[in-house]
């Protein structure tokens, strides 16, 4: 299961962690191909209307398959304080 998440994660396929709905799929595929979270989502509502079923089987399964995107953590700058 790691080399099929390195996999998407070397193709730019991951779940961001700010901007998620539900799982984040939608949010990942819509960065992944330049496109806003909300116009990846209407596509997918849109998808669903001209196929019923298809998207119901494909959202988790791209969920369990597209890893997390990791945090960035910032080193605090040294004399930092409030």
């Amino acid at each position: 299961m790691s080399t099929i998440h390195a996999s998407m994660a070397g193709q730019g396929l991951v779940r961001p962690i700010e901007g998620r709905v539900l799982g984040g799929v939608c949010a990942g595929l819509g960065r992944r191909f330049g496109l806003s979270p909300w116009t990846t989502r209407l596509l997918f509502v849109l998808v669903l209307m001209v196929l019923p079923g298809s998207q119901v089987l494909v959202y988790p399964i791209l969920w369990i398959l597209m890893p997390s995107e990791q945090p960035q953590w910032v080193a605090p700058q040294p004399g930092g304080g409030a």
